[in-house]
């Protein structure tokens, strides 16, 4: 497996969207960020805000470009240190995962996230890593959502229940992300993932 160079959060800029459950993403990056002692620069050919882990040559990446477009940001720094798609890990919301689970996926589909299905069409495919953070659905049980109400769940701010589990998730989540960087995607998912697998689908 090929080391990890660029570990991408996915979320929405702006004060807006600060807080809702589309931005996991950004705020696992904002945890390493705190953990790394790294300070987020912008980057504004990339249109990200980008952090450098210290004594390595791996990026921490927050698109700026909204979610629909954060395949821009990625491929842009791709092509300038010449990585390929499988020296990129991004970290996302999925409402197929029960709220807090995790899951490590070496490749696969964007499952109706506009994040992934950008990122996709600028990588030019899905063989990339990535761990999913679930959020659940707007329904609670697993059930799929009107579009309306899925829409409103994803870009809505977490529940008072969600928000005390919020802190735990996002540690558990920067954890997995360090471990994948210290030993490898494979390593980190045999870990994280077999803790989550009663959870998953």
């Amino acid at each position: 497996m090929s080391a990890i160079k660029l570990v991408v959060g996915l979320g929405n800029p702006g004060r807006k969207y600060e807080g809702t459950r589309h931005n996991i993403g950004f705020l696992v990056l904002d945890q390493l960020a705190t953990r790394y002692g790294a300070d987020m620069a912008n980057h504004l050919k990339w249109r990200a805000h980008v952090a450098k882990v210290p004594s390595t040559a791996t990026l921490l990446m927050k698109p700026q470009t909204f979610m629909n477009e954060s395949g821009q940001s990625v491929g842009a720094a791709l092509r300038f240190y010449k990585w390929t798609n499988k020296n990129v890990l991004v970290v996302y919301d999925d409402v197929d995962l029960p709220y807090g689970s995790l899951r490590f996926r070496m490749s696969g589909s964007a499952g109706g996230h506009n994040g992934m299905k950008s990122i996709i069409h600028h990588l030019g495919g899905d063989q990339f890593p990535r761990l999913k953070i679930g959020i659940g659905s707007a329904m609670g049980d697993g059930a799929k959502p009107a579009k309306n109400s899925m829409v409103g769940h994803v870009l809505g701010n977490f529940s008072t229940e969600e928000r005390n589990e919020l802190e735990n998730t996002l540690a558990t989540a920067a954890d997995a992300v360090q471990l994948a960087l210290s030993e490898g995607v494979e390593a980190a998912a045999n870990a994280f993932n077999r803790k989550n697998n009663q959870n998953t689908n």
